[in-house]
């Protein structure tokens, strides 16, 4: 099977509602690798990649989010597979938390 990648920015009420750490357990679960993290303009960001019916579980996962988290939007982006991840981190922009 193939392994691909995906990039996701997800907007709404997704900081402050343990957004990141579900995302990273349901991508643990998925069996993928990549990151997430906050931004400034207080979206979250991720990095999915692996199996493409992994990846796409992840994916999904972040349409309906954490308890307490509101998705308004969901924006994938494809991009090419690096294979330079060796498991799944929570990340940090400067000036989030």
């Amino acid at each position: 099977m193939s392994s691909i990648r995906r990039r996701v920015i997800i907007t709404g009420i997704v900081q402050g509602v343990w957004f990141r750490a579900r995302t990273r357990e349901a991508a643990v679960q998925a069996g993928v690798s990549g990151w997430v993290r906050n931004l400034q303009n207080g979206s979250v960001e991720a990095v999915f990649e692996g199996e493409e019916k992994r990846v796409e579980q992840a994916v999904n996962w972040c349409y309906s989010g954490s308890p307490g988290s509101r998705v308004d939007k969901v924006q994938v982006m494809v991009e090419d597979h690096s294979g330079e991840f060796d498991g799944f981190e929570v990340t940090y922009v400067k000036g989030t938390f």
